[in-house]
C-alpha cells in the first residue's frame, strides 16, 4: 500500500433541488457563503494535484524553514489534512514561487499547478483547497 497527497479543489456547490425552488437554491448559497457556513450546501471538490507521500515531503522541504508557508504545508504530515482559503494565497504563492528556483522539474510542476490553484483562490474567495494524505 502506498500513501500519496491530493489537492482538491472547490469545483462547485450543490444545493438539493428537490427541497427548493432553483431561486430559493441560489440564496441558500449566497447566505451560506455570506456567514461562512454551508448550510444546506455540498462543496463538490475535484482532485487537481496528487503526489506521492515521500516526494510531497521533499517538495514542502524546498520552502524556507521557518516559515509560516513551510508550517501550512507540514500540516499535512501532522494532521492529515489542510485547508487552504483565501488568507493563505499570498504567503504560499510567494514562498512558491521563490522555492522554485531549488526545485527539481518535477517539483517545480507541482510548484506551477498550485500557484494556478492560489491564483483561481485570488480571482474567486470562494474557491478553496482541501490538501489530504490518503492511503492509495
Amino acid at each position: 500500500m502506498s500513501e500519496s497527497v491530493v489537492f482538491c479543489q472547490l469545483s462547485r456547490k450543490f444545493v438539493d433541488e428537490n427541497d427548493a425552488t432553483p431561486a430559493e437554491a441560489q440564496q441558500v448559497m449566497y447566505y451560506s457563503l455570506a456567514i461562512g457556513h454551508h448550510l444546506g450546501v455540498i462543496d463538490c471538490l475535484e482532485e487537481s494535484l496528487v503526489c506521492p507521500w515521500a516526494a510531497y515531503l521533499a517538495w514542502i522541504a524546498t520552502l524556507p524553514a521557518a516559515s509560516q508557508a513551510s508550517r501550512k504545508m507540514a500540516g499535512v504530515p501532522r494532521y492529515g489534512e489542510i485547508v487552504i482559503d483565501h488568507s493563505h494565497v499570498v504567503m504560499l504563492a510567494q514562498a512558491f514561487d521563490t522555492a522554485r528556483a531549488c526545485q527539481t522539474p518535477q517539483q517545480q510542476q507541482w510548484s506551477q499547478a498550485l500557484l494556478a490553484m492560489l491564483q483561481a483562490i485570488q480571482q474567486e474567495p470562494a474557491i478553496y483547497l482541501m490538501v489530504r494524505r490518503r492511503d492509495d
